[in-house]
């Protein structure tokens, strides 16, 4: 048998051999973009000299984890990546999914196609833009604050604030990624058996029926897996939008390990301690994917893997 599939070998790649040459840029990024780059993970466990190089700057084994995690700001960087991550995953996500289902409901298909590209449009701006969108309304003579004055004789410093910092980066994120994500939960819903509404329509089911008893059991398993594939980044941020929404006043609630890492590596050169924390965030998200891809398998759902 194992020769016979020896032999088959050859006729077989001569047979797939488009399918090889489509997949190969995508191997191609991923491992220059991806793979070759971890050899730089060495410098987590040295004191990086540019002037000796890599191989040549001293081992100090753990000493970079330990002075990480002995700061103060360790703590403090934690509970701001956290706390962000958690308020996208409680409020951003479940809006796609409620974004998703409003979209699959509608009827009028001229409609529906129209609403799509409308929510689909802000994901193409740059954070730049969005950050001077979010000037013209929550600026101290943005549109809110005018309105503010106008009727109130008051106004609200939202960019410079502690309390306001968060909403708006999660007010941010929904306006210009939440009609992206529902592409994976359109096509999801796309999928469901249109035979079973309309048995649940003989029954007399309405649509908040079909919503609960077919569509969400329908994207059940698509649910789970976004959502182990969202706890994997969950100790990411998107830096451009942190560093653009970041000031001298916030940075109490701002400050999040990657722009600890900008700060630490780009302008304090120190490329090791930077380092350090890149690996540390690796290793969290590894832990927390597989914890929750076992959590989801003990309640009965497929994970990842």
């Amino acid at each position: 048998m194992e020769r016979t599939i020896r032999l088959h070998r050859p006729k077989r790649f001569k047979q797939l051999w488009p399918f090889y040459v489509l997949a190969a840029p995508g191997l191609l990024y991923f491992i220059i973009f991806h793979y070759a780059p971890m050899w730089g993970l060495v410098l987590a466990f040295k004191d990086f000299s540019p002037f000796r190089g890599v191989w040549d700057s001293p081992w100090v084994g753990l000493e970079n984890f330990r002075a990480f995690f002995s700061t103060s700001d360790f703590y403090i960087l934690l509970k701001n990546t956290l706390l962000i991550s958690f308020l996208n995953l409680f409020v951003y996500f479940p809006f796609t999914i409620l974004l998703s289902i409003m979209l699959h409901e509608l009827r009028l298909q001229v409609f529906k196609r129209i609403s799509q590209t409308i929510v689909y449009l802000p994901h193409f701006l740059s954070w730049v833009v969005i950050y001077g969108i979010t000037i013209s309304f929550f600026g101290p003579s943005g549109v809110i604050n005018h309105y503010l004055e106008q009727w109130m004789n008051t106004n609200a410093l939202f960019l410079v604030s502690n309390d306001w910092f968060r909403p708006l980066i999660v007010l941010q994120s929904i306006w210009k990624d939440a009609g992206w994500g529902t592409i994976i939960f359109l096509a999801a819903l796309a999928g469901i058996n249109p035979e079973l509404y309309e048995a649940a329509k003989v029954d007399g089911a309405n649509r908040f029926h079909n919503i609960r008893h077919i569509t969400l059991p329908g994207i059940k398993s698509t649910i789970v897996i976004l959502l182990l594939l969202k706890l994997g980044s969950s100790l990411d941020s998107n830096f451009m939008q942190i560093f653009l929404m970041t000031n001298s006043l916030n940075l109490e609630v701002s400050n999040v390990f990657d722009l600890f890492v900008y700060h630490i590596g780009l302008e304090q050169f120190n490329y090791s301690f930077a380092i350090t924390v890149g690996l540390f965030k690796s290793v969290a998200s590894l832990i927390l994917v597989l914890g929750a891809n076992y959590a989801a398998k003990l309640l009965g759902e497929d994970g990842i893997f």
